[in-house]
């Protein structure tokens, strides 16, 4: 391995901690009591408060005046100055660890722990008085500098997006910002859980190896089982196996997990990504747009403080009722044509015409959301629910009551991207056999994302499966929303990239 001089000079440096007598990487605990943001936020000079506090983090500046030095330590919920006197943290004669390690043997990024008290400096900065001070971890790799001035301006930062993704944990260190983005996430994720709590839904879990992929219409990542010697599949989607659960009774069920599909990467795609399912029994997809409407407005509200949140340049109100419109009539109103009644070779026709491109593979579902991608996604920026799709598009869900050859399903597009999708579910398992039968002959054709057909789900249909609605929310593309993102890898800890060079 090819080190640098600064990793040459760290590593001689944990050479000499060591000859001193010092364990570098110490096998106890620190006892943390406090955090910077909150001394920083609650610190009261009449109160006297945070006058024994214990603190831990990285050592991030650094600015040495003989007997006493200021330094910045930084923790999980920001940075604050330490004050560090010589005679207090070596109280004897013996000044190694301030004259030897503190000044010249500690470097920048090393985990340490302080105790000591909370005052202001004559310039007014809240700081921490240190009585003690231990290293906890020594740090091998020089952290990247990132310079800002008073007003909050960033030089020289660590913005390069290839070593950033690949090297998550030294952004979230030298760009503490990022890890806002995170927090929300997991914000976003608990206020759903307790709105769906509230209403005494029950989360599940499910494989994620299934023996067929099912669900959706997507190519799969296949595995093989040694013991079983069967092949298995990373799960495309949950749908199928949440819908079993409603049949045994449960009536109303949702999961939070990973999903998996073998296709391409861009700035909204990632092969695995996590999706939020959730089936609610006696319900439609009318009564589902009403609950997508208060989720989504409470979730905003509690992750951002605000309905109202800004998405690049846009401002997009998360508050309801959203503009509901079908298919066939967004797709009119933003290219002119009625493609209602065109069968097969009038909608091949008609991509040729709209200069979009289309394989023999594709069936009517497939030419008609190649149309609906290519021209109407982008013009759908407020929240709006696209209702009522061709019954070629959703082999699973239930035909529509007054419309003759559609289905009731809705997408909510948010930002010109697909957000969530829900169903009036198909609990007719002669027709659902049938919509699989015909997702075998799209197979046939050469249509890699063509459903399998699934017998024991079809079996349990067959039990009798209440009326029931279901949805499924992107929770990576609503993060992204509710953070002001614009790149799926921004809102994943650790996204897929290619192998480093």
């Amino acid at each position: 391995m090819q080190l640098s001089e600064q990793e040459i000079v760290r590593r001689e440096n944990l050479q000499k901690i060591i000859e001193l007598g010092i364990n570098p990487y110490p096998p106890e605990g620190w006892d943390v009591n406090a955090h910077a943001k909150e001394i920083l936020e609650q610190y009261d000079p009449e109160k006297n408060n945070f006058q024994e506090v214990s603190l831990a983090g990285r050592l991030m500046a650094r600015r040495i005046m003989g007997k006493a030095s200021f330094a910045v330590l930084q923790d999980e919920s920001g940075r604050i100055q330490l004050y560090i006197n010589r005679d207090e943290i070596c109280p004897g004669e013996d000044k190694t660890l301030y004259n030897t390690v503190f000044k010249k043997l500690l470097d920048l990024g090393d985990i340490i722990g302080v105790k000591g008290r909370v005052f202001k400096t004559k310039t007014g900065e809240t700081s921490v008085h240190v009585n003690e001070l231990k290293l906890l971890s020594k740090s091998l790799r020089p952290l990247p500098v990132v310079k800002r001035d008073e007003e909050g301006n960033v030089y020289d930062a660590f913005t390069d997006p290839e070593l950033r993704y690949r090297q998550r944990y030294v952004d979230l260190i030298v760009n503490p910002e990022v890890r806002e983005i995170f927090k929300k996430r997991s914000k976003l994720i608990q206020s759903m859980r307790n709105y769906f709590n509230e209403h005494g839904w029950l989360e599940v879990e499910t494989p994620i190896l299934q023996p067929i992929h099912g669900g959706a219409a997507a190519r799969p990542f296949k595995t093989h089982h040694n013991t079983l010697d069967i092949p298995l599949y990373l799960r495309i989607a949950n749908e199928l196996y949440l819908k079993r659960l409603i049949v045994g009774g449960f009536d109303g069920v949702y999961e939070f997990g990973k999903m998996f599909r073998n296709e391409g990467m861009d700035r909204t795609h990632n092969p695995e990504f996590t999706s939020m399912e959730i089936y609610v029994a006696y319900k439609d997809y009318i009564w589902m747009m009403n609950m997508v409407e208060e989720c989504l407005e409470r979730v905003a509200r509690e992750v951002t403080g605000n309905t109202e949140v800004q998405v690049g340049e846009h401002t997009i109100n998360f508050a309801g009722p959203y503009q509901r419109i079908s298919m066939f009539e967004a797709i009119e109103k933003y290219t002119g044509i009625d493609v209602s009644e065109m069968d097969e070779d009038a909608l091949r026709q008609t991509c040729k015409s709209l200069h979009i491109e289309v394989d023999p593979s594709m069936g009517k579902g497939k030419l008609i959301d190649e149309i609906f991608g290519e021209k109407v996604e982008k013009h759908l920026i407020q929240p709006t629910f696209l209702t009522d799709y061709p019954i070629e598009m959703t082999p699973l869900a239930k035909k529509h009551r007054s419309k003759p050859g559609l289905v009731e399903r809705f997408e909510l597009f948010i930002n010109g991207k697909e957000i969530a999708n829900a169903y009036t579910e198909l609990n007719d398992p002669i027709d659902q056999r049938q919509r699989f039968e015909d997702q075998l002959k799209l197979a046939a054709r050469g249509d890699e994302e063509a459903m399998a057909l699934d017998e024991d789900f079809l079996r349990s249909l067959e039990y009798g499966m209440p009326p029931t609605s279901g949805l499924g929310i992107g929770i990576d593309r609503l993060t992204m929303l509710l953070t002001n993102q614009h790149s799926i890898q921004e809102v994943l800890f650790f996204p897929q990239m290619k192998p480093e060079q």
